[in-house]
């Protein structure tokens, strides 16, 4: 009989690491909420032109944050093993790698903009979708610093000061968003293009309050000593690269199967694509809770692995594993008992409201698993195991996944909720597979220290 003690016990230390960074996570939504909310107030046009350019822009965000989170497993191996050269090492050319990123991403970006206009998506959606596209891809450049100084940050158990820096930042996103929407006061009246200008503010002031923070603390003062170009190794950089781009394919799968049914509902329509935007704005709030338990499993796996206690390894794994377990079925049953009053927080489009409490129930079986995967993932990243799973999950979102989501979505009378159908049994195979791989490799480092000791 197994004994859950030895993993509840855990529950505790983890959620006290996993809480500043599922806050901090949320706050990153809660920007996106925001948003939703305010710019759901201007009609259903307005709020699938969002859906439309935060599709596109989740996909280069994806590839970035996945890129930062290389910096962690590295700065909590060096941490427990009390090696603050290597760490300052680790931090410094990340940050380096994360902030070159984000130039290259908004870059990227500019130069994909015209593509918005080959997705065969409503007109009148596309020309509203434009101008939002291009300001809120220029705050990729600081939310890519910040994500490095928040990885860095999360490596040394340190997530509280992300999470303050995150909630400076919503309340600075959410007055803009009011008075540049509506044109409150003495700001003009911009629309959907002054969420934009709220988004972008809020993540500058992210990358100063958090930046402020690190310089004020003793404890951060021995990584920021002294960069210099010259300090620059190519072998440091090949690690942090070769740990970074896996992982950052990994997110971009996950983020662009989604993407891709924002793409296959707005072919149904601008009320299938305003619904599906409120389903999956509602679903990434509680991703968020499940990416706060999936850095806790980097963290605590890096430690262990830094140790090399590969026992005391998998069964803090497990802890983290049973906890997402126990999270994602209230918000499971949560989703499904508020299906239809949580659209209503958006819009006053009765199709849209009828369409979207239907996905939200689709969404709320998919809890579990998208929860297991996110936490599973984690852990593999702190044992620094991350071209597999990046392997695995392609083919969980892009060879099962996505042609289920188009042949029901597009080829049988379920449309909307068919692509979440596919959405669901995709995550559901990402799960199953990365568990197994954890369970093996975990299996084989037991194994591989006990031949080794005796």
């Amino acid at each position: 009989m197994v004994n859950l003690s030895l993993y509840t016990s855990e529950f505790k230390k983890n959620l006290t690491i996993a809480y500043p960074v599922m806050l901090g996570q949320l706050g990153h939504v809660l920007v996106g909420l925001a948003d939703n909310i305010m710019v759901g107030q201007l009609g259903a046009a307005p709020l699938a032109a969002v859906s439309l350019a935060n599709s596109i822009i989740f996909i280069a965000l994806s590839l970035g944050i996945g890129f930062t989170f290389a910096i962690t497993p590295l700065i909590a191996e060096a941490d427990a093993a009390k090696n603050i050269e290597n760490g300052r090492s680790y931090f410094q050319h990340g940050m380096l790698l994360s902030t070159i990123l984000g130039v290259l991403l908004f870059i990227a970006l500019i130069f994909i903009e015209p593509i918005l206009h080959q997705m065969d998506q409503p007109e009148e959606v596309v020309a509203l979708a434009i101008p939002y596209f291009n300001i809120v891809a220029f705050s990729m450049i600081p939310l890519l610093v910040f994500q490095g100084l928040k990885q860095f940050s999360d490596g040394l158990s340190l997530t509280k000061y992300a999470m303050k820096a995150t909630i400076i930042a919503n309340v600075i996103n959410v007055f803009f968003n009011y008075v540049l929407i509506y044109g409150i006061w003495i700001f003009p009246e911009l629309g959907i293009e002054g969420a934009a200008y709220g988004t972008l503010f809020s993540r500058f002031a992210m990358v100063a309050f958090l930046l402020y923070i690190m310089k004020s603390k003793v404890v951060f003062t021995p990584y920021f000593k002294g960069f210099s170009f010259s300090e620059i190794k190519k072998k440091t950089l090949q690690r942090v690269f070769n740990l970074g781009y896996p992982t950052a394919l990994q997110m971009l799968f996950e983020v662009s199967i989604f993407a891709s049914g924002v793409l296959l509902s707005g072919v149904l329509g601008t009320n299938a694509q305003a619904a599906n935007q409120i389903a999956l704005n509602l679903s990434s709030m509680t991703f968020m809770i499940a990416v706060g338990l999936g850095v806790t499993a980097t963290v605590r796996i890096g430690n262990q692995k830094g140790l090399k206690n590969y026992k005391e390894l998998r069964r803090i794994a497990i802890s983290v594993f049973l906890l997402m377990v126990v999270i994602d079925l209230f918000f499971a049953a949560g989703f499904i008992v508020a299906k239809d009053f949580l659209p209503t927080l958006y819009i006053d489009n009765v199709e849209v409201i009828k369409t979207a409490s239907i996905l939200i129930i689709v969404a709320g079986f998919f809890q579990l698993s998208d929860g297991i995967q996110v936490v599973v993932l984690g852990a593999l990243r702190g044992l620094q195991d991350v071209k597999i799973p990046m392997l695995i999950t392609f083919v969980a979102y892009w060879i099962i996944g996505f042609p289920i989501c188009y042949y029901l979505g597009l080829h049988t009378n379920l449309k909307t909720m068919g692509i979440w159908i596919g959405l669901l049994i995709s995550l559901t195979a990402s799960a199953i597979m990365l568990y197994i791989r954890f369970h093996k490799l975990t299996n084989k480092l037991i194994q591989e220290k006990q031949h080794g000791t005796s």
